[in-house]
């Protein structure tokens, strides 16, 4: 089937920073540049909430940019910041590099508003390489802010059936490769961790300093209910990989990843994505 694309609609935005709660642990606000996905990975939890099930398009068939100055962001910036330590997820409910931001921009205008009034602290979370074009945005916040950069397998054939529409995975490799030269605080985040190969964690373990590993029944937020919703299992078995739909594929993992990294090194689930102030060891 044809995965038609309808974005770059502006639409507005009283406020761009939104309290957290729930699933994220050790973060005070959340921040999303877009409303939707175009990368519409099939385990994606936000299919399951209302902004993905009460919209008449499919999900992952669309996206929309938030309407809003960067100057709103610095003024909300120094208003929390003055409250106490801001900690932020960048982002919750979707990726802030959707090939639209290749023109429309909107992640990188905030970057550079988080960066003339940076917070504690600032995850930046995506699958897409294109965040190696703020590179120089990102050393402005060093100290503050950590990449973490999606990879969940090193087989492309699972991507191309489970995330079609997902970049490919040499591309996140190389992106990988290139934060971590410039310097920048990355990590890989096999979330949810797919079916792999043998030479995986080594993979992982020579492209970022540190590792989460997350899965459909920890990493969903309802204890793999949402997942199920979504009919994982059923795409697993149909495809002859239901032996890795199961809680101990995420720690065999961390179990080959602590045989070439750190303990310290390695994160599970929700704890793993934790500001570094609240990273347990």
């Amino acid at each position: 089937m044809a995965h038609s694309k309808r974005g770059g609609q502006a639409v507005s935005t009283a406020r761009w920073l939104t309290p957290t709660s729930g699933y994220l642990q050790g973060y005070t606000h959340t921040l999303n540049p877009y409303v939707g996905c175009s990368f519409g990975c099939s385990y994606c939890y936000v299919r399951r909430m209302p902004i993905g099930l009460f919209r008449s398009e499919p999900w992952g068939s669309w996206v929309d940019r938030k309407k809003a100055d960067p100057a709103t962001l610095r003024r909300e910036l120094a208003r929390a910041n003055g409250k106490g330590p801001v900690t932020i997820f960048f982002s919750s409910a979707t990726d802030p590099y959707q090939p639209l931001e290749a023109t429309a921009g909107v992640t990188r205008s905030l970057l550079e508003a988080l960066a003339d009034e940076p917070p504690a602290f600032t995850l930046l979370q995506t699958r897409s390489p294109l965040v190696t074009r703020d590179i120089d945005v990102l050393l402005r916040l060093q100290g503050r802010l950590r990449v973490s950069l999606t990879v969940e397998t090193d087989r492309e054939d699972v991507r191309k059936v489970l995330t079609p529409y997902a970049p490919p995975l040499a591309a996140r490799w190389k992106a990988l490769k290139e934060l971590r030269e410039a310097g920048i605080d990355t990590q890989a985040a096999v979330s949810p961790v797919l079916p792999y190969s043998p030479d995986f964690a080594r993979m992982l373990a020579d492209a970022a300093p540190r590792v989460v590993v997350d899965d459909y029944f920890g990493g969903d937020g309802s204890g793999g209910r949402r997942s199920e919703a979504l009919g994982m299992r059923s795409l697993y078995d149909k495809n002859g990989w239901i032996s890795w739909y199961d809680p101990s594929v995420a720690e065999r993992l961390s179990i080959e990843l602590r045989e070439l990294m750190p303990e310290k090194a390695i994160g599970i689930s929700a704890a793993g994505f934790s500001p570094p102030s609240v990273d347990t060891d």
